[in-house]
């Protein structure tokens, strides 16, 4: 394999990672005021995340550093394309994090609702943009060329209404629900009382209609390059959300939990395999589209960034492993409710 691949694999797996982690966290963030119904319920639901929402997020710092660090036309392109829902984004995150920081800070009902609607729109701003940003990315995007030459001067030239497709819609559609279903399922599983009963609940009811979206979508993204490899992994990724409804009716949310992240993982690996070799397709001249080949840095660049990431990347899991092991116990009130089937 040779190292522009390798980096692509790198590039994909980090995306991956911040999808399925970061999923859950928004997921939370957007039912936090439907499942916490007082302030001890929805002390009890950001309590669930509290202790990871913000090392989840180093996954995106690592996942965009090193599409800079290792294609620097792509990251160029892509990003100024998307200048606006990516700014969106940037937002959303800011103002969310600052919510979850800021929430406690007064004991005032006013103050705190008020940060509960930041936290729920910073969530879902997200969760909606990262789909439709990679369904475009598969999809292709209009583009130009400033200097004659292959990819490397690849400027995308769609409107907002370009973007704003059909089918990047539905890739949105579709995150922004699976990390609903995500987040609720982990809260089913790491709370206990009212929380975890409602979230258990809603789930239950939910997963149907999450799976018949995802199956459009991935159905939609297998037709535009077929046959395909990442065809297996597509029913894998349905069959999970079959799986995970199942758990749920069986009671078992850890179970359950690891078949929705398996959901999330295999949507983005049917993604990211759609698009390799390519990573920026062009809807005007396929001389201008983007590849693993004509995107990558220097193979000098790429070989040091190897080794700095075979040093440090072994750290970093480590630490966020253990970090989760050590708050792996369920939150939970006084008040208990019974299950409902």
């Amino acid at each position: 394999m040779d190292l522009p691949t390798a980096w692509f694999l790198a590039v994909a797996v980090l995306w991956t990672g911040y999808l399925v982690l970061e999923g859950f966290d928004f997921g939370v963030g957007m039912l936090l005021r439907a499942f916490g119904r007082d302030e001890d319920d929805r002390e009890v639901t950001l309590g669930a995340i509290g202790p990871v929402w913000d090392g989840n997020e180093v996954w995106l710092i690592a996942a965009v550093g090193a599409m800079f660090a290792a294609f620097p036309a792509w990251y160029a392109a892509t990003f100024s394309g998307f200048y606006l829902p990516v700014l969106f984004v940037l937002l959303a995150l800011i103002v969310r994090g600052v919510g979850l920081e800021y929430r406690v800070k007064r004991d005032d009902a006013a103050w705190k609702f008020r940060w509960d609607l930041c936290i729920g729109l910073g969530s879902l701003v997200p969760a909606f943009v990262w789909g439709m940003v990679l369904a475009n990315l598969v999809r292709g995007l209009p583009t130009t060329a400033t200097a004659p030459g292959p990819g490397a001067n690849t400027v995308v030239t769609a409107s907002l209404a370009d973007l704003f497709n059909g089918y990047a819609l539905l890739g949105g559609l579709v995150t922004t629900t699976l990390f609903l279903l995500h987040g609720a399922v982990f809260l089913s599983l790491k709370t206990d009382g009212p929380v975890r009963y409602r979230a258990r609940r809603f789930a239950v009811v939910t997963v149907v209609p999450v799976l018949l979206l995802t199956i459009a979508f991935l159905t939609a993204t297998l037709a535009l390059r077929l046959p395909s490899w990442t065809t297996p992994v597509a029913w894998a990724a349905g069959l999970a959300l079959v799986l995970a409804g199942i758990a749920l009716l069986l009671g078992r949310e850890g179970w359950a939990f690891t078949a929705t992240a398996t959901a999330i993982g295999g949507l983005s690996v049917v993604l990211f395999g759609q698009l390799y070799p390519e990573l920026l397709v062009s809807t005007t001249d396929p001389a201008h589209t983007l590849t693993v080949a004509n995107a990558a840095s220097a193979p000098y660049t790429l070989t040091v960034m190897s080794w700095v990431a075979v040093v440090f990347l072994p750290l970093v899991l480590g630490y966020q492993a253990w970090s989760y092991w050590v708050f792996r116990k369920r939150l939970g009130g006084a008040r208990v409710e019974p299950a409902v089937q």
